[in-house]
């Protein structure tokens, strides 16, 4: 056998190049104009669409990070504490009324629900108008 005769054993297949003149003319199969018709299209995820669409919220708000503060209510001081005792956010986590949250500060709030008839001194701690004032007339004092 020469080099001459050599021959393929599969026949030769040609790569149909589309829009290049001829076979598929005008849109070359791409359908009509638009993204999808250009090479190298890429079309933007959906979700990506629905996030250009929302509003940006202006501004850095650091409090926002910062976790609430723990509501507790007259009623359980009541309950928890006798007259001339000092409520403050320690004392509160040591007789089981709050649970202590990881890596935060104790914030405690107290607001005005149920009746208070004991005298406490308050200290370290938020609470409402109302609560103060219910403090206050069961002789107690808040110490701000």
């Amino acid at each position: 056998m020469q080099l001459n005769q050599l021959q393929r054993r599969t026949k030769n297949k040609n790569v149909k190049r589309v829009g290049r003149g001829g076979g598929r003319g005008k849109t070359s199969g791409r359908g009509t104009k638009g993204q999808k018709a250009r090479s190298g299209h890429r079309i933007r995820p959906d979700v990506r669409e629905k996030l250009k669409k929302l509003p940006k919220l202006r501004g850095y708000n650091f409090n926002s990070f910062a976790a609430p503060a723990i509501v507790i209510n007259l009623r359980s001081l009541e309950v928890a504490f006798s007259s001339g005792d000092t409520v403050n956010p320690k004392v509160l986590l040591e007789r089981g009324l709050i649970r202590a949250r990881k890596a935060a500060t104790l914030k405690v709030k107290i607001l005005a629900d149920g009746t208070l008839t004991k005298k406490l001194t308050v200290s370290g701690c938020t609470m409402s108008a109302s609560a103060k004032e219910k403090i206050e007339q069961a002789g107690g004092s808040v110490v701000a």
